[in-house]
């Protein structure tokens, strides 16, 4: 184990090394014995931050915020449910049409083909009679 890996371990899990995974806790060991004053700096900071986090206190709801939220649960279960297939159907039909739009855009882009036959190839053609303007013939 590195230093980076140690520090971001101590991030994660906090100052106190029995609460990291059990997979890294022997390396940990290791780079705590091998350098001792860095693996107390760095969890000395975990450690404070775990103090600091431990003091927090999540505070009640107001009854007006409990209120807000159960009339908006019971809105949502007012709403037809026929729509929540329909949102769905819009996209799909907004995915063709862009797809027919740039196929479309795609053929007038397109330059058309030049002519395959030369010149010369058509005056050859008349020349031994095997080009005829009759529609009979």
């Amino acid at each position: 184990m590195n230093r980076e890996r140690f520090e971001t371990l101590a991030d994660a899990h906090g100052g106190d090394i029995t609460r990291w995974p059990a997979r890294t806790r022997e390396d940990a060991a290791l780079l705590m014995a091998a350098d001792p004053g860095f693996a107390r700096e760095v969890l000395g900071r975990a450690a404070a931050l775990d103090g600091l986090l431990a003091t927090y206190q999540v505070q009640t709801p107001s009854g007006a915020l409990v209120g807000r939220i159960v009339m908006g649960a019971q809105a949502a279960r007012s709403r037809p449910r026929w729509t929540g297939w329909l949102a769905p159907a819009g996209l799909g039909a907004g995915l063709a049409a862009a797809c027919a739009a740039g196929v479309l855009l795609g053929v007038q882009l397109t330059p058309a083909p030049e002519p395959t036959i030369d010149a010369e190839s058509l005056i050859n053609a008349v020349a031994d009679g095997g080009f005829s303007l009759d529609e009979e013939a």
